[in-house]
């Protein structure tokens, strides 16, 4: 009996000296500054930027290099989605990230007018491109962008031996770029060209997986300049077609709006898009690919260029935080 009382006192006294111990923790650090808590810890998701972006941009390497400045210079953790532009609208729309960095003028403008996406800011351009074998079965070196896919259409559903042409087919920019493409050439997307035959592929992937499948099958594909680059060294395909206006590739980053998704990091996506319009960025940006490539892969877009056509976007404004 006795052992047990001792054994009972002996654990009263240790408890009550885990309290006292425990009583210190919550006071205050010998400089005169509390001492991180729970109560005091910044709220989940503060340090957290989602960003749903193009597989075109991670493809080139930029997407790590701007990831690894702005998590060096800041602290906060940047998490790219990489899909295709339709998809990454979609991300926004839903509330699953706090910004979209994404390349297609009129889903980026539906996606403001409905409410879901605010503080455009256009960032960079670069060019599509239409790459094929250098052979050319369709004859369409020297032609517009538009006379190429007229071009390709008429080989492709011709039978002509060698003609092929590999889609994205997932509502990327990329993807939306071709189909405007088709429709200037004449032809409606979904009644014309979807179902005109063999020759004809959707690949239903990235930029890169849809470029090394155009080398496969020794098929014309549209490719933005820069993944092209990227993958050179892989590829037998060449540019073919690299001039016109129809294309013209911009990208832009927006923000999510929190009013239609209260729990997005609205001030995170601010802060992000503010450092990617600053001089030092754009610079930054300029420069990528310089070195390997001997050109660089995208454009930064300054004011007041950007406002003027072909742009017609803001690129120099801050974004309020």
């Amino acid at each position: 009996m006795r052992t047990n009382t001792t054994l009972l006192t002996a654990g009263i006294i240790a408890v009550l000296l885990i309290l006292a111990l425990c009583a210190g923790c919550t006071g205050t650090a010998p400089d005169g500054n509390a001492t991180p808590n729970a109560t005091t810890a910044p709220p989940g998701g503060a340090n957290v930027v989602r960003i749903a972006t193009t597989t075109s941009l991670e493809n080139t390497g930029l997407l790590a290099e701007l990831e690894r400045v702005y998590e060096n210079e800041t602290g906060v953790d940047l998490q790219f989605i990489s899909q295709g532009t339709g998809q990454s609208i979609d991300s926004g729309r839903r509330g699953d990230v706090d910004l979209v960095l994404v390349h297609a003028p009129d889903l980026e403008q539906q996606f403001i007018d409905d409410g879901f996406g605010i503080n455009p800011r256009c960032i960079a351009y670069n060019y599509f491109i239409i790459v094929g074998p250098e052979s050319d079965p369709a004859g369409i070196a020297n032609m517009s962008p538009v006379e190429a896919f007229q071009a390709i259409y008429t080989a492709g559903t011709n039978q002509t031996a060698g003609v092929a042409f590999v889609s994205r087919g997932d509502n990327s920019g990329t993807h939306n770029q071709e189909k405007v493409l088709w429709e200037e050439a004449g032809y409606d997307y979904e009644a014309d060209v979807l179902d005109a035959g063999a020759w004809y592929v959707e690949a239903g992937k990235g930029m890169g997986d849809t470029l090394i499948l155009a080398n496969e099958q020794q098929a014309y594909t549209l490719s933005d300049e820069g993944t092209y680059l990227s993958f050179a060294d892989r590829l037998d395909l060449v540019p073919v077609v690299a001039e016109g206006a129809e294309l013209l590739n911009r990208y832009s980053a927006i923000a999510v709006n929190p009013e239609q998704h209260a729990e997005v990091n609205a001030e995170g996506a601010a802060d992000f898009i503010n450092w990617l319009t600053s001089d030092e960025t754009k610079e930054m940006i300029g420069e990528f690919g310089t070195e390997e490539f001997g050109k660089p892969l995208f454009t930064p877009l300054y004011a007041p260029e950007c406002t003027e056509p072909p742009f017609n976007c803001t690129c120099a404004e801050p974004v309020p935080t």
